[in-house]
């Protein structure tokens, strides 16, 4: 219970700002409801130029668009909650207190399961109303799409942390463009057909390529690609472990040079 008290309070804190500054919670849903908007109104364009087929590319691009939010804001929610300790120089009366590293990353999952939430809602009700795009039409698989998608978030923003942790602040930078950066080899909005042949085997090695060829199958065939999700998953699993692996290496580092309590001066 004692642990619990401990990952409630600090989320608590960072729910208090959300509940006295509206500007963070209209920041949390902008994005994702700005590339809802273009991407819905590119792809009405697309589905008027194929014809018969354009229904199933408006809900592969729209679906592509929703899941990828997903994975861009839990990764956002879980690095960025890090860093506002930072920024407030709060990271070294944090460890002062009994809290214990897992317990700060279970706040931050908890922390980025909330951001992601707020994110990543407005912009599937919007598609619904503006586009009739209902994302739960994909059905129960949905819910392993978007659950392996939030893992590869979580693990790339814990890679995230552990570099800021070694590097510092010139590590900051990261958080926004790592993830944003594998969007290409992700296959988001395209199949990994598309890529070069050597690129194939780099983009195989996400977890969200595969991710996203269960979404167009589901979507365009209605077949639920069960090795693509098993595949996943695996990758999931083996980038959490190094990412996991990274972390208490570079936290431990930092606990015993002191830099633990420097970071943000």
């Amino acid at each position: 219970m004692s642990s619990l008290r401990r990952i409630w309070g600090l989320m608590y804190r960072h729910l208090t700002l959300f509940r006295r500054s509206w500007p963070r919670l209209l920041d949390l849903a902008y994005w994702p409801v700005l590339q809802m908007v273009i991407w819905g109104f590119t792809s009405r364009f697309f589905a008027a130029r194929i014809g018969n087929h354009g229904a199933v590319t408006v809900s592969m691009l729209l679906g592509g668009v929703i899941l990828w939010e997903t994975a861009l804001r839990s990764h956002l929610g879980f690095a960025v909650t890090f860093m506002e300790e930072i920024w407030s120089r709060n990271l070294g009366h944090i460890f002062v207190s009994p809290l214990r590293p897992w317990e700060l990353l279970a706040a931050l999952v908890g922390m980025s399961a909330v951001r992601m939430m707020l994110g990543v809602v407005p912009a599937a009700v919007l598609a619904a109303l503006l586009y009739h795009f209902n994302i739960l039409s994909v059905g129960p698989v949905l819910i392993l799409f978007a659950i392996n998608l939030v893992l590869m978030g979580w693990w790339i923003a814990l890679g995230c942390v552990s570099l800021i942790l070694s590097q510092g602040g010139g590590a900051e930078s990261l958080v926004w463009s790592m993830l944003i950066g594998l969007a290409p080899i992700a296959c988001v909005y395209y199949p990994v057909a598309v890529l070069p042949h050597w690129l194939q085997y780099a983009a195989l090695a996400l977890p969200a390529a595969h991710v996203f060829e269960g979404l167009r199958a589901a979507l365009g065939q209605g077949v639920i690609r069960w090795d693509h999700l098993g595949w996943a998953l695996i990758l999931n699993i083996g980038w959490m472990a190094l990412a996991m692996l990274l972390f208490t290496q570079q936290f431990t580092m930092a606990r015993r040079n002191g830099s633990l309590m420097n970071l943000g001066e």
